[in-house]
């Protein structure tokens, strides 16, 4: 269970684990890793600029979103991390939702800004950042493909079959990546029990949208599900953007760009979504949805 503590404790001591290096823009990158709740959390730091901490997603690592976060340093301080059980962190469960919360919190309550970052999570980071900026200080929020509030579950009962072949064949495929910095520790049904756990945060978290009263900046694919013909990869596409209309009606004030693009756009469109996270940065408070 994760429990609340301050800052340095939830943290502990900073110890490196690749030293400094140079990032794209031949900035120094600073590498180190952090204590918490029994897990090491390796931590990366560069680029100039005003803060901005990545949180990644589900089955994705710091070192997966490298292209993303080297853009972002040409304007911003920025800080990526591992969350339990990818990448460089440790194999330490349990997976859950408040688990890599706590991991997310941990981060930042260790680091020594001169000011709130921006906060930028993509997939299941995104809705760690909404409900981090709910309990603790941010700039503003660029949430990539993730936090919808959703009118309706994905992880249904005629659909939980293809979904677990699905994410058992993905922890499969991930079995190459072992011992690297692209390696991710969980399980299919480890995988499967977190989306049926996001299903049923994602049913309640406008309420934490409520919460926020700093800027929302979404970024949105248009096919989260890809462009399958059988009638289901439509189905939650449809889904996907009712959630975004569905928030937009509750915060008029949330921006909404949306990219012609799967679930993968982090990785396909990372110039077009650094951009954004620019222009969102530079944004004034009051700026309306787009």
């Amino acid at each position: 269970m994760t429990t609340k503590t301050g800052a340095n404790d939830a943290a502990g001591p900073r110890e490196p684990y690749g030293g400094a290096g140079r990032g794209e823009g031949n900035e120094t990158m600073r590498h180190y890793t952090i204590q918490h709740d029994g897990v090491t959390i390796p931590v990366s730091r560069g680029g100039r600029g005003r803060p901005l901490v990545l949180c990644p997603g589900l089955n994705t690592t710091q070192d997966e979103l490298g292209e993303l976060a080297g853009l972002l340093r040409r304007d911003h301080d920025v800080v990526t991390f591992d969350l339990r059980g990818h990448g460089r962190a440790a194999a330490a469960g349990p997976y859950t939702f408040e688990a890599f919360l706590g991991d997310l919190t941990a981060v930042t309550g260790h680091l020594d800004l001169p000011e709130p970052p921006l906060l930028v999570g993509y997939s299941l980071g995104a809705d760690l950042a909404v409900h981090h900026a709910a309990r603790h200080p941010v700039a503003g929020l660029v949430l990539i493909d993730g936090a919808n509030p959703v009118p309706e579950p994905f992880v249904t009962g005629d659909a939980l079959p293809e979904f677990r072949a699905m994410w058992e064949d993905l922890a499969r495929g991930r079995e190459a990546d072992r011992g690297t910095p692209r390696q991710v520790l969980l399980t299919g049904r480890e995988i499967l029990d977190l989306n049926l756990e996001i299903d049923a945060i994602r049913a309640g978290i406008l309420c934490r949208y409520a919460e926020i009263d700093r800027p929302v900046t979404m970024i949105m694919s248009t096919s989260m599900a890809g462009n399958g013909r059988d009638g289901r990869a439509a189905r939650f596409n449809r889904n996907w953007r009712a959630g975004v209309e569905r928030l937009v009606r509750e915060r008029p004030d949330v921006a909404v760009s949306w990219i012609d693009a799967d679930h993968r756009l982090v990785f396909t469109h990372a110039p077009r979504i650094a951009r954004l996270i620019q222009a969102a940065a530079s944004a004034p408070p009051e700026r309306a949805s787009r």
